[in-house]
């Protein structure tokens, strides 16, 4: 009985090319939607990634916590300067929501 192996043998080099892929950096997965009429980069991010940060979700105007999944979407034209912070349901119903969230008086402006 040979003993177990702990590493992979080695293909090519080591490390993380230019090339690859970066939509895992932050524990999710990045894919491109169609939405009123523009392509959106739609990024998954896991709750581990966003330990730490609160975000305002532009679909129901409330407060993502700490550590909570989420999906980081902007336009394709853009930059990441347009990105915004969704909970995952609000995203999904996004074409359900109306195009304006009207705030109480007394509601902070994010």
């Amino acid at each position: 009985m040979s003993p177990r192996r702990n590493r992979p043998k080695e293909s090519g080099p080591s490390g993380p090319s230019a090339d690859d892929d970066r939509s895992g950096r932050y524990g999710g997965w990045q894919s491109t939607e169609l939405w009123q009429g523009e392509e959106w980069s739609v990024r998954h991010v896991a709750g581990a990634s966003a330990q730490g940060k609160t975000y305002r979700c532009p679909g129901c105007d409330q407060q993502i916590p700490s550590g909570v999944p989420h999906v980081v979407a902007w336009p394709e034209h853009s930059g990441v300067d347009e990105r915004r912070h969704w909970h995952k349901a609000c995203w999904n119903a996004k074409d359900r929501r109306t195009t304006r969230v009207q705030r109480s008086r007394n509601a902070p402006k994010f």
